[in-house]
């Protein structure tokens, strides 16, 4: 099955941007980024910004608090095929213009990959692109729910993001 991905959320202040692969069915089905109630993407973007890690359950507040403290969303996917949420059923992806994105927002000086297939798909599409390469690239740890050798919860993956406020 096609998906696509959606609009990018981001604003002149924008300076951090977290890309994600392409927003699973949960998401879709919501028009939401992030939009699994179980993902940890908002309790770290809250938890980052000394609000707790409790996000806001309206969706359009938590978007303009993201936005308020610099933080811009997209996928580096714009469409595929693709059964189900998971990353590695992704297939025949086809890129969003990241290096297009930076152009227009100049101010984004962190490009943070929820992910390693976020992170793969960028570096084989635009990892030696001007706009990509003067940037500073960051693999951080995926914020779905599913537990990995190295990151059980919340706790250790708001550690590994804290990295974010050192940039």
């Amino acid at each position: 099955m096609n998906v696509y991905s959606f609009p990018p959320v981001i604003n002149s202040s924008s300076r951090i941007l977290i890309m994600g692969s392409m927003p699973g069915v949960a998401s879709l089905k919501a028009y939401q980024y992030y939009g699994n109630a179980r993902n940890y993407l908002w309790p770290i973007v809250y938890g980052l910004f000394g609000e707790g890690s409790e996000p806001n359950p309206d969706y359009e507040s938590r978007i303009s608090f993201a936005l308020h403290h610099g933080v811009a969303l997209w996928d580096v996917i714009a469409s595929c095929e693709r059964q189900g949420s998971l990353d590695s059923d992704i297939k025949l992806a086809i890129p969003n213009d990241i290096p297009g994105l930076l152009v227009q927002y100049p101010g984004i000086s962190v490009l943070a990959c929820n992910g390693a297939k976020s992170y793969t798909e960028l570096q084989k599409h635009y990892g030696t692109h001007p706009e990509v390469i003067r940037r500073k690239v960051l693999r951080m740890p995926s914020t779905s729910p599913i537990p990995t050798r190295d990151y059980r919860g919340l706790e250790d993956r708001l550690q590994a993001w804290r990295t974010l406020l050192e940039m």
